[in-house]
C-alpha cells in the first residue's frame, strides 16, 4: 500500500478561455452543476474553470490514475466548504482505486494565477495522516496528578517510620 501520492497540474487559463469561446457544450458536458455555479459567479469564469480541470488531474495524478483505462476527469468533482477550501470528491474507477490505497482524504489546493491555473493534491493514507493526540479530561489529570503526589508522600511516611539499618 502507498503511503501517499502527490499530483501536480498546471493548465494554461487562455486554453481554456479559447475552449469554452469554441466549444459551448464543453462546460455542461464536463462540470457539475454546482461546479458551474461557483465558477459562472466569478469574474474570471475562466480561471476557475481551469482550477478545477488543473485540480482534476492533479487529483488523478496523486492516485496513479492519469492515463488509466476506466479512469477519467468525470470520476473526480471539486467542492468547497464554507470556508471557501477546496475539496475533491471521487467516485467510479477513481473512488475505487482510492480505496484500493487506503486514501482516506485528499488535500488539495488550488492556485489560479493571471495566465495559468495550478492545482496541487496529496493522497493521504493512515501511514502519513498526523496523529492528533488525544487530551485527558482536565478533571481526570488533576485527579492522576494527586494520586501520584500521595503514592509519594506516602512512601516518604513509610521510610520516615522504619528504623534505620
Amino acid at each position: 500500500m502507498a503511503s501517499a501520492g502527490i499530483g501536480v497540474y498546471m493548465l494554461e487559463i487562455a486554453r481554456m478561455e479559447r475552449t469554452m469561446g469554441r466549444t459551448p457544450a464543453f462546460v455542461p458536458r464536463v462540470f457539475t452543476e454546482r461546479e458551474r455555479a461557483y465558477c459562472d459567479g466569478t469574474a474570471r469564469p475562466a480561471s476557475r474553470y481551469a482550477a478545477l480541470i488543473a485540480a482534476r488531474g492533479a487529483v488523478l495524478k496523486a492516485l496513479g490514475a492519469e492515463g488509466s483505462a476506466g479512469v477519467g476527469l468525470h470520476d473526480v468533482t471539486v467542492s468547497y466548504d464554507e470556508t471557501g477550501r477546496p475539496h475533491a470528491e471521487l467516485a467510479g474507477a477513481a473512488a475505487r482505486m482510492a480505496e484500493e490505497q487506503g486514501v482516506h482524504e485528499i488535500a488539495l489546493s488550488l492556485a489560479p494565477t493571471h495566465d495559468v491555473a495550478v492545482a496541487n493534491a496529496v493522497a493521504v493514507t493512515d501511514e502519513v495522516r498526523p496523529k492528533v493526540e488525544e487530551k485527558k479530561d482536565p478533571e481526570a489529570e488533576l485527579r492522576d496528578t494527586f494520586r501520584a503526589a500521595r503514592t509519594v508522600l506516602d512512601e516518604l511516611e513509610q521510610r520516615q517510620q522504619s528504623p534505620m539499618n
